[in-house]
Formats: structure tokens, C-alpha cells, sequence
């Protein structure tokens, strides 16, 4: 959600910080700042820049300023505690008895007792101009200063309740940047005399390759001439280097109007890349040790949030359909705060484009908790933390997805989970050599369907100029398609801000029938298959109260355009993978929706890409 980036060098860093910011713009954010220790002005001193502007307006302003320095934080907020204003941006600072700037910090994620610890602080004199929890560790920080700032950080720690990620510098000590993680990701770059550390290493790309990923617990100490870790004991730890190279020609728009239209068309190889060595359906596909998991494994528990829950929800009819293995979908917010019933022999499968997602990574947890010990993660970023914490791991192939409303991240994840029920299947005898043969054909033709799925594009956008005009919309699917219904209504208020919800077609008599209206768009997923005629019925339903229909139907589905019904015909049926080729004009709809309205498609109002706080 909100970014980090900081630094210890020999040089400015202060376009470093800058740079880092920008880099994680795609995460969200509604406002930015920057704190260095400015070494050429008498003494010493910290100054900082916070805009609630976008970080090329910061940029400007640190320019202006003329602020530089060796050691410096800088941060992307998104607010939780207190209003997107300058006073409540990052960094927060704490000053001396003087009323000097000592202590800058910035913060992710959220301190639950920061009310009594505010109360605390304010006891002992300190002053409060935010309405921020992060302030709150600022003057914990300073208040347990004495001469060693690592120290005080990990002192200061020990009394937080939440989830968090810190960097803090003091002005009484150049020259040295101390972190600490806890639920929430931190990484550090480590550079020639110089080290770095950051929420995301795409921040450090063109910096350092050389990254560090801390764990929960550690904290760290940055200095020129080196790194120091301690974990949550206070006892000195290694973490293994790892060179990793961040993608950031994805960052690039070219002919495109937004990076969500980029991402959109670029499925087809999003989905080739996935799937280009695969060769034959094995456990294997999904670790060493998949196969002994899976035989051992009766029941399938997927963890996941938004877009990514309705992902979960598409493989469950994949898994028991094709697998005869029983699966239930979780919300992940929910799941760790009701009594549920645990079987040991689960396979607990977590689902995130960018595996830092907090609460998914608490569900997770509180799974192996309860005794669940088998675990899958389907992700995007093969050095993030789920993929660290889970037995068995598969790394989808999208690339860098910088719009907030996810495309390519969800059809590769779908692709994936199609992969896992086969290669369930597949060890409990369930899959046929011919069932495998066909299974792989059909994948290996998928980014070639999808390119003709996208060529409808201009059909899209006609529609897109009357859906500009509504503020309410139902959607409906059947079977395998209710959740790309789901996600197709997710899509058009996430960007659009018109108001949409899903149903199972077959639900529309018992409630949502009322609200169909003339002025009330039905958006309907119709590809050729079993519950076909069943879903004719409900369009039926539909027509009957005077609504208007926009069918997204299979070429041979037999629906056709008359007076208060719309058809787009997808070039061909795709079975059992026909909703990865149904959600991408559904996709296209909201994006070209969104654009006629005149609304931020890629950065969403109240929205942020990586949500790392619960």
C-alpha cells in the first residue's frame, strides 16, 4: 500500500529517494514527503518536504528547497489514522528539548495501540500535530533515545501492537538509517559504501540489484560500511543476499492511453509467458515436494481477497469438477476472525498478485496455526514474503502490474489454478492421458483466443458510451461464470464509480428482480454450455420487467440482437477455460466505461495497489 524508500551513501541521495517514490506511485497513494540530514548547514539539521500532491509536484518542491543530504526516508502515504493532509503526511518528526528536529520516521501498516501509547507520550510532554499513528512512534523512538538509535528502535518496538514497517534516522547520528518489520514487507539494498532499503524492491531498480529481504521481527542497522540485523530475540542474523532484477521497462505506456489498457492487451503474452514451459501436467509444477503433499491432502482451503477471491472462486468448480477434491473459499479478512473447523489434511492455497497482501499473509498463519501445515501460494513476485512463508509455491509470469484494478495478474492467476486441478487430478488418478493431452492443447491456444477475444474492442467501446451514463448495474453468470461476473461488477466500480453488483442468474427471482429496470443495464456472461438454457430463462426474467440486456455470448450460443438485447459474440467456446477469455471484455468494458467518465482509471479514488495493512 503506502511506500518506503531510504538511504546511506557518500552522495545525495535525495534523487535516489525521489526516484524510489515514483517507482511505487502504481501502489497508490494520496500524499508524499522527504527527510534528509543536510550536512552543510551549521551543526547539522533535518529538513523535510511533504506535498498531498503526486511525487513529481515533491520533486519540485525539493528542487525549490534545494534540500540534500546523505541520509535520508522518503514515503508514499495512503491514509488509515487522520485526513490526506500535509501535517498528517510522512515523515513524521520528533524534536529535542531545544525544539530542534532530532527523529525522522516513516511508517506501513497500522499500530492498534497507539491510543494508549499517544496518551502515554502526551503525559511526558510531547506535542501531537498529526493525526497519525506513525507520529506515535516517532516520539516513542525519541523518548528511548540515548545515543544509539538502534537501540531505541528496538526498544521501541517491543511496545508496538500491530502490523508496521519503520525507517527512522537521527540528526545526532549521520549517516545511519535504522528499519524494522513486522506483517509488513521491507527490504534492504546493499550497494558499494553505500546501503539502501526500501517496501518493495522495484524502488532500489538502476540503485542496487543486491537485496535482502528481513523477516519478521528484524530489525536492521544501515550504515556506509555495512548492514546489521538482529531478529526478534535481539540476536544477530544473516539474510541471504539475493541478485534480483526489477522490471521497469513495464513501466513504460507506449501507445497506450493508461497502463490498465496496456495491462489488458498484454494478457495474450502474460498468459504464453505463464504457460511456455509447460510441457506435460505434473505435481512438480508447483515444487519438490508437491507430489508427496498432494497424495497426502484431502481438501483444498483457498485464501484470498478481491480479485484474487474470485479467482479462488473460479477453481473451485475447476478443483472438484475435474479433481473430486473438496474446496472452500475463504475471504481472507474474515476467515482469521471466525471459529472454523481445521482438517490437517488441507492444502491451504493463498492467491496474491503481489504476495505482501496483509491480510492473506495473517490468514495464512492463522491456518498453520490451527494445525494446517500444507501450503500452496499462487503469486506474482517470486521473492515476496507468501512465497517465502508457504511449502509449495507457483510464480505466474504477468510482469509488472502498475494499474490498481488487476487484469493480467487475475487471467494468469486462473491459468494456474486450472494447472493445480489438473495436476490434482492427476495424483489421485482422476486424469486421463488423453484429458492431459487435450488440457495442454487448450492452454498452449490461449493467448491466441485472447488475441481475438481483444479485437472486439471497438464493439466494447460502443457500449462503453451508453454505460457512461448509469450509475447502477447488475451482472449475472452461471456455474463457472458467476465469478467472472463477480469480478466484471468488481471492475466497473472500482474504476467507473457506477455502482454494480453480481448474482447467479438463477438468483434474480429471489431479490434482485426488483431493481431491474429500463434505466438499468444487465450485463450477461452467455457462453455455450451446459446451464445455457437455464440462463436464457433468467435473460427472460429480465426482459419481462422492461430491463435492458448486454450479452456477452459464445459464437454459436443462438442469442440474438433484438430490441433491449445487446450481443458481443466471443469468437469461440472454450470449455472448461472458457472464463479466462469471458472476463477480458468484461475488462474492457469497465476500463473504456471509466474513460468515457473522465475518471483516474489507474489510480482509483480511495484505492491502493498492494494493501499491506489490515
Amino acid at each position: 500500500m503506502c511506500g518506503i524508500v531510504g538511504a546511506v551513501a557518500q552522495r545525495d541521495i535525495t534523487p535516489i529517494l525521489v526516484e524510489g517514490l515514483k517507482r511505487l506511485e502504481y501502489r497508490g497513494y494520496d500524499s508524499c514527503g522527504v527527510a534528509v540530514y543536510a550536512a552543510g548547514v551549521p551543526e547539522g539539521s533535518l529538513q523535510r518536504a511533504r506535498s498531498t500532491s503526486r511525487v513529481a509536484e515533491l520533486e519540485a518542491q525539493v528542487a525549490a528547497e534545494h534540500l540534500a543530504g546523505y541520509t535520508g526516508i522518503a514515503h508514499t502515504r495512503w491514509a488509515t489514522h487522520g485526513a490526506p493532509i500535509t501535517d498528517n503526511a510522512h515523515p513524521h518528526v520528533s524534536q529535542d528539548r531545544h525544539g530542534r528536529d532530532r527523529i525522522a520516521l516513516v511508517h506501513n501498516g497500522i499500530i492498534e495501540n497507539h491510543e494508549e501509547l499517544r496518551a502515554e507520550l502526551q503525559g511526558l510532554g510531547y506535542v501531537f500535530v498529526s493525526q497519525t499513528d506513525t507520529e506515535v512512534i516517532a516520539h516513542l523512538v525519541n523518548h528511548l533515545y540515548h545515543d544509539d538509535l538502534f537501540d531505541a528502535v528496538q526498544q521501541a518496538v517491543k511496545r508496538l501492537t500491530g502490523a508496521y514497517a519503520i525507517a527512522t534516522f537521527c540528526r545526532d547520528e549521520p549517516q545511519r538509517v535504522i528499519g524494522a518489520r513486522q506483517g509488513s514487507p521491507l527490504v534492504i539494498g546493499v550497494g558499494q559504501g553505500e546501503n539502501f532499503l526500501a517496501s518493495d524492491a522495484l524502488a532500489l531498480a538502476g540503485t542496487t540489484d543486491q537485496i535482502m529481504y528481513l523477516e519478521d521481527g528484524d530489525v536492521v542497522d544501515l550504515q556506509l560500511q555495512g548492514v546489521w540485523i538482529v531478529d526478534d530475540q535481539g540476536q544477530p542474523v544473516q539474510r541471504d543476499i539475493r541478485t534480483v532484477q526489477a522490471h521497469t521497462g513495464a513501466a513504460e505506456l507506449g501507445p497506450y492511453r493508461h497502463y490498465m489498457q496496456k495491462e489488458i492487451f498484454e494478457q495474450p503474452r502474460a498468459l504464453a509467458d505463464t504457460l511456455q514451459d509447460i510441457e506435460a501436467i505434473t505435481p512438480e509444477l508447483f515444487g519438490d515436494k508437491a507430489y508427496s503433499v498432494f497424495k497426502e491432502i484431502d481438501n483444498v482451503l483457498i485464501l484470498a481477497c478481491g480479485t484474487s477471491y474470485y479467482a479462488g472462486l473460479t477453481a473451485r468448480y475447476w478443483i472438484e469438477s475435474i479433481a473430486s477434491v473438496p474446496v472452500n473459499v475463504e475471504i481472507a479478512s474474515e476467515y482469521r476472525y471466525r471459529t472454523s473447523v481445521p482438517n490437517p489434511r488441507t492444502l491451504v492455497v493463498t492467491i496474491s498478485q503481489s504476495g505482501e497482501t496483509a491480510d492473506t499473509l495473517s490468514a495464512l498463519k492463522h491456518a498453520r496455526r490451527l494445525g494446517m501445515t500444507h501450503s500452496l501460494t499462487i503469486c506474482n513476485v517470486a521473492t515476496s514474503a507468501m512465497v517465502r512463508e508457504c511449502e509449495l509455491a507457483f510464480i505466474t509470469r504477468a510482469g509488472v502490474e502498475i494499474g490498481v484494478a488487476s487484469t493480467k495478474a487475475f487471467t494468469t492467476q486462473l491459468s494456474a489454478l486450472y494447472l493445480l486441478a489438473l495436476s490434482l487430478a492427476q495424483v489421485k488418478g482422476k486424469l486421463s492421458e488423453e484429458q492431459e493431452a487435450n488440457s495442454i492443447k487448450a492452454l498452449r491456444h490461449l493467448p491466441v483466443a485472447l488475441q481475438a477475444v481483444l479485437a472486439l474492442e471497438p464493439q466494447i467501446i460502443a457500449w462503453a458510451e451508453e454505460f457512461a451514463a448509469k450509475e447502477n448495474a447488475l451482472f449475472l453468470g452461471r456455474g463457472l461464470h458467476y465469478p467472472i461476473a463477480l469480478e466484471g461488477a468488481l471492475k466497473l466500480k472500482e474504476i467507473s464509480y457506477i455502482h454494480a453488483e453480481a448474482y447467479p442468474a438463477g438468483e434474480l427471482k429471489h431479490g434482485p428482480l426488483a431493481l431491474v429496470t429500463g434505466k438499468m443495464p444487465v450485463v450477461t456472461v452467455a457462453p455455450k454450455d451446459e446451464l445455457l438454457e437455464k440462463l436464457k430463462s433468467n435473460m427472460q426474467e429480465v426482459r419481462a420487467r422492461g430491463g435492458e440486456l448486454y450479452v456477452f455470448a459464445d459464437g454459436n450460443s443462438q442469442i440474438g440482437s433484438e430490441d433491449g438485447v445487446h450481443v458481443i459474440r466471443l469468437p469461440e467456446h472454450y470449455g472448461q477455460l472458457s472464463p479466462i477469455l469471458h472476463v477480458v471484455p468484461l475488462q474492457l468494458l469497465a476500463y473504456h466505461t471509466a474513460c468515457v467518465r473522465g475518471t483516474d482509471v489507474d489510480k482509483p479514488r480511495n484505492l491502493a495497489k498492494s494493501v499491506t495493512v489490515e
